[in-house]
């Protein structure tokens, strides 16, 4: 199974939990209260989207490398709104993109090019591969949960009690069906 099999939102979900959990990448004190770029309003609402960005860099350096923090820049920039003037794109903030590389090199899954830039290691390439199984197991399971939620015209709500059960959808009206018949047979 390779990196590019699997579905990419699900990929990178798969390595930022695996970073957070083996404590591969640290965020910044600064991490809560920063944006990510002059494009920006606002800081990111999810507390671990620093996670998901290092997932995200080690991606885009295993895909387009070797690549540079400038490149990387332009990568998650964005176009900002500037009232009643056009829009305009501007980079991301170089910080932040700078220690998640400085982090994943130090923890061994991305390299130094020979001419500049960085490039994924052998060891940056097996992580991505094993986390690609990973996602592959996570997007069937969203598929057989999206299609159990296709199939009747129940609420949510009742979907999701079926699921905690694990029972089909049919076999809660047949087990209503039992206990009513084992109830009439008692009195």
């Amino acid at each position: 199974m390779g990196i590019f099999d699997v579905p990419t939102s699900f990929l990178l979900e798969a390595m930022a939990k695996d970073l957070k959990h083996k404590n591969t990448v640290h965020p910044p004190a600064f991490a809560p209260f920063v944006k990510t770029g002059a494009q920006a309003e606002r800081a990111p609402q999810d507390p671990d989207w620093y996670y998901m960005r290092c997932a995200s860099v080690m991606y885009r350096v295993m895909k387009d490398g070797p690549i540079g923090t400038e490149s990387l820049r332009t990568y998650y920039g964005g176009r900002k709104n500037r009232g009643a003037k056009p829009h305009k794109h501007y980079k991301a903030g170089g910080k932040i993109i700078r220690l998640a590389l400085q982090q994943l090199e130090k923890s061994g899954l991305i390299k130094k090019g020979e001419k500049g830039g960085r490039t994924i290691s052998p060891t940056g390439q097996k992580f991505m591969n094993d986390m690609s199984r990973v996602a592959l197991e996570m997007s069937k399971t969203y598929i057989k949960k999206k299609r159990v939620y296709k199939k009747g015209s129940k609420t949510d709500s009742d979907v999701n009690t079926a699921l905690k059960r694990g029972k089909k959808e049919g076999e809660e009206k047949k087990d209503d069906k039992s206990k009513k018949k084992k109830e009439g047979s008692e009195e």
